[in-house]
């Protein structure tokens, strides 16, 4: 298939591997972006596969709990001045207060629902609010949790709500407990709660990549086995809660933390505003010599 330049820039900000080493990389693997990330791993050009996908749009997340309800939301805006703005604050707040109410199966069955406390639609409230503002907003996504009284709520909102998480653990009352986990997870980012949560394909891939790495380095064929094994525990620590350092204390894991507090993981959901997104590239400067010249 044709590479694209789209497709280049792509995989460079994935690995920050160089131009034409993405290429290459492309036209090994007939443009699938995944492939080309582990042919760039294998090779040892990717400095950095694991970078997360670029930070584009402005906006904020927001949480609401009531009862043994919670949500965490994340509504898009075009700058962060507008996050900073008491209209926009109401509206994360009414969407969060609709959404426990409500309970929308779907991002589109929130937007179509009749706002929890009046006639108009979540979307006509949206609407509306952006013929206040003068900016385009709009609801990206939702995730609801539910527990039982025997459970805990952790919350937390870090830069302002540039990101946020909220967790569920089990077998602990101790909001104090669940926040913890909360910000550690805000801070280092994992994917899955334990290794037991990854993919069988996802871990024979990653062993592959390993294996092709070591032999790659040289290493002989009868230690390489070992080596890859012992790489793939840091596969996990960098992708599992459980498996991590806790950041409040580093010398013990996560998994003793919650286990001296005979408490569990349930669950987690972490969002950071604008991720996956891409960023309208503006140059400032410009715009206001072109304001200045009309």
């Amino acid at each position: 298939m044709a590479i694209t330049a789209k497709m280049v820039k792509e995989l460079r900000e994935k690995t920050g591997a160089g131009m034409m080493d993405c290429k290459k990389a492309l036209q090994e693997t007939d443009g699938d972006l995944d492939q080309a990330v582990d042919f760039l791993r294998e090779k040892g050009m990717a400095k950095a596969a694991k970078k997360a996908d670029r930070i584009a749009a402005e906006g904020s997340t927001h949480i609401e709990i009531e009862g043994n309800s919670a949500v965490l939301i994340e509504v898009n805006c075009e700058t962060d001045f507008v996050t900073k703005n008491d209209q926009f604050k109401t509206l994360l707040t009414e969407i969060g207060k609709h959404i426990l109410s409500e309970k929308p199966e779907s991002l589109n069955d929130a937007l179509n629902q009749k706002l929890y406390n009046g006639e108009d639609t979540v979307e006509s409230y949206i609407n509306a609010t952006i013929a206040k503002i003068g900016e385009k907003i709009s609801l990206r996504r939702f995730e609801l949790f539910t527990k039982t009284d025997q459970d805990a709520f952790g919350a937390y909102l870090h830069m302002g709500g540039r990101i946020g998480v909220l967790t569920v653990l089990e077998g602990t009352t101790d909001e104090n407990i669940a926040k913890d986990i909360a910000m550690h997870i805000a801070a280092v980012n994992p994917r899955y709660i334990s290794r037991d949560d990854v993919a069988a394909e996802e871990v024979n891939r990653e062993r592959e990549v390993l294996k092709t790495q070591a032999l790659n380095e040289g290493k002989p064929e009868n230690i390489v086995e070992k080596m890859v094994e012992g790489r793939l525990g840091k596969f996990f620590e960098e992708i599992c809660l459980l498996e991590q350092n806790f950041v409040k204390d580093p010398d013990q894991k996560v998994k003793k933390f919650v286990a001296d507090k005979n408490a569990t993981v349930r669950d987690f959901i972490r969002y950071e505003v604008g991720e996956g997104m891409e960023k309208r590239e503006d140059n400032f400067a410009e715009e206001v010599m072109s304001q200045m010249k009309q």
